[in-house]
């Protein structure tokens, strides 16, 4: 019997050897691949910048070396904005970004970054990878010649910096504030002017006074780009961004040339990214709190008025935007149905 045991162990051992060096074999056999990331984010920036950065090594260790990919900081290749165009065109590679940045284009693309008063990161992964999310996203991206991933989730941002107290909802009006993605159009609900500019332009802006106020990230992130030293009142909560999925989008041409084995190490670095920046995250944003608000920040929460008054104009957004873009229409079902469906998991399974 024990020499039957062992027979067997010995016999185990080997097909897993073999089976080892097989898949070596077919990462060593495949060709070497360089390809151009732009990044929306600054290697440096928490988050969101050193994800993009930290994803490009795991990919090469993961790969054997067979895929290269060189990270470019924000518009080295080319401008933030344009990275979209860049990567249909073929003119880059991949892009490191996020799909809000291209709700110019189609208002349905806000879905696959964030949503007002929407889920966190375990609801909005489940509708993305199960609930149809990954299926509607291929569909607005393969048109345009991208093949598009999502590859990093970012907890709730803070709700932006103000250069002066916001006592009532008239103190909203006429103001100039940088906003991104289906948030931008609540707050021009309640009159203020917002613009969607690059995040390395933002602390120039509030500084020379051309925005009243703007919102970015996380108070991690926040913190290291000295939001503020310019503007110093923080509002919280982020109603606007409760969750943020980043993408990577690969110029299709370029993500067919790759083996199999290519893709999946390129797929499966973006789940091991995905968990990384959730746990960094939440480890990260109290402690950024606490140093900006030594830092001479002073923190406000918005009262249930102002929240109340966000949560209204997001459903006239809704509403209106789902009337004129069938796109929107589509996704914004989707969503909202998986929505509905998880709320009696999260009312039944979670505490309250």
């Amino acid at each position: 019997m024990s020499k039957k045991l062992t027979g067997m162990r010995i016999a185990a051992l080997a097909a897993a050897v073999v089976a080892t060096i097989g898949s070596g074999a077919a990462i060593a056999q495949d060709k070497k691949v360089r390809l151009q990331m732009a990044s929306s984010y600054g290697a440096s920036l928490p988050l969101l910048g050193e994800s993009g950065l930290e994803y490009t090594k795991k990919v090469a260790r993961a790969s054997g070396g067979t895929i290269n990919i060189k990270f470019n900081e924000p518009n080295a290749l080319v401008p933030v904005l344009q990275s979209f165009d860049a990567v249909s065109q073929g003119s880059v590679d991949i892009a490191w970004t996020a799909s809000a940045f291209w709700s110019g284009k189609d208002s349905a693309f806000n879905f696959f970054a964030s949503v007002p008063f929407g889920p966190a990161s375990g609801e909005y992964l489940a509708w993305l990878t199960y609930g149809g999310g990954k299926e509607l996203m291929a569909e607005m991206y393969e048109p345009h010649g991208i093949h598009a991933m999502t590859c990093a989730m970012v907890p709730p941002e803070g709700a932006g910096w103000f250069r002066k107290e916001i006592e009532s909802l008239d103190d909203l009006k006429g103001m100039k504030m940088r906003f991104l993605g289906l948030g931008a159009k609540v707050m021009e609900k309640l009159g203020v002017a917002t613009q969607l500019i690059a995040p390395g332009e933002i602390y120039q802006a509030l500084q020379l006074g051309t925005l009243d106020a703007a919102e970015f990230s996380t108070p991690q992130m926040d913190l290291k780009l000295g939001f503020y030293q310019v503007a110093k009142y923080y509002y919280l909560p982020g109603w606007h961004q409760q969750s943020t999925a980043i993408d990577l989008l690969v110029n299709k041409k370029k993500w067919d040339a790759l083996s199999d084995t290519q893709k999946a190490v390129l797929e499966q670095a973006c789940g091991d990214s995905i968990r990384d920046t959730i746990a960094n995250g939440e480890a990260s944003q109290f402690v950024a709190l606490k140093e900006m608000k030594a830092k001479g920040a002073e923190l406000r929460t918005w009262s249930p008025e102002f929240i109340a008054a966000f949560e209204k104009a997001w459903h006239e957004v809704a509403q209106e935007e789902a009337q004129k873009n069938p796109n929107f229409k589509k996704v914004f079902e989707s969503y909202s149905n998986f929505r509905k469906e998880y709320a009696f998991w999260r009312e039944n399974g979670m505490l309250k």
